[in-house]
């Protein structure tokens, strides 16, 4: 553009500038190697996924979350737990103190500030009629204690109904995921969703395959412990969001955490004193995969 036509067409440039900051602002809001259902505004979604295995250099498929999302006077705190990797975390303590108190209200407070548990996996959409160019990409999918149940149930099977326990996430043996959403109460629920029977994804042969896995993406990136706030942190963004200048009163000796008692199925102690959850489901899983692990 000539310097002549520069004045003549600012409210042109103008405009344009406007539309490309816009577009700028987007960059990063999504991360494009995450997949998820849509849904139409009732709520309903339908897709096929397919569960993959554990990518080179790792040993599980999947990897675990815990996060925190709350309002509290001074807004939001949607933060990622230090639980995670086994840390101490403010929140955690925080709950425990006000659990451990025996106030009915400040339970209530707690049951609002919970840990939340996600799964990250790698899937391969095998059919999304909403977005059919996802069709046959990998993708990072992150979902909760639900799905992940239905992942428990066929790996362990069932002998009641003769139906062996088979490993989802495998190339060759595994199964195709039919996943389904509806709105029940206001809130998505996929209770109506299923795996197939066993068949290799795709049909596809074992050099197809391959590259499959090969585009598959480092699941224990998402949990690596720079991707958490150090606790101080997680600390002064708690205190401004509870409103409070003081540090809280010191948590009490290491006991077990209330996180899993008001976890989506509590188990509650006749004492006030905060319990862990008898017996982890998850446990059975993760044994499952390592056993698979250890015999290749």
């Amino acid at each position: 553009m000539s310097f002549s036509n520069l004045k003549k067409e600012n409210k042109s440039i103008f405009s344009k500038l406007q539309k490309q900051l816009e577009d700028s602002t987007k960059v990063g809001t999504v991360d494009e190697r995450f997949w998820k259902l849509q849904t139409d505004k009732a709520g309903n979604g339908f897709a096929v996924i397919r569960f993959l295995p554990a990518s080179e250099g790792e040993d599980m498929p999947f990897v675990k979350m815990y996060s925190h999302a709350f309002q509290g006077p001074g807004g939001w705190f949607i933060e990622n737990s230090l639980t995670t990797i086994g840390k101490d975390d403010p929140l955690g303590e925080y709950n425990r103190e006000l659990w451990n108190s025996g106030d009915e209200s400040l339970k209530e407070q707690v049951r609002k500030q919970k840990r939340k548990l996600s799964y990250y996996s790698n899937i391969y959409v095998v059919k999304d009629p909403a977005n059919p160019e996802n069709e046959g990409k990998v993708f990072l999918f992150r979902y909760g204690k639900k799905i992940f149940d239905m992942i428990m149930d066929t790996v362990n099977g069932d002998e009641l109904e003769d139906r062996a326990g088979i490993n989802p996430f495998d190339f060759w043996q595994g199964a195709d995921f039919k996943l389904r959403s509806k709105k029940v109460a206001g809130y998505p629920n996929y209770d109506s969703s299923e795996f197939l029977s066993p068949a290799t994804l795709e049909d596809l042969d074992d050099e197809e395959l391959e590259k499959v896995w090969n585009k598959q993406f480092a699941l224990q990136e998402l949990v690596a412990p720079d991707k958490f706030k150090s606790y101080d942190q997680l600390k002064e963004r708690l205190d401004k969001v509870l409103g409070r200048r003081s540090a809280p009163v010191e948590a009490p000796a290491p006991a077990p955490t209330v996180e899993d008692v008001v976890s989506e199925k509590p188990v509650f102690q006749k004492k006030e004193e905060v319990t862990e959850e008898v017996a982890s489901d998850d446990d059975d899983v993760l044994d499952y995969f390592k056993r698979l692990a250890d015999e290749d």
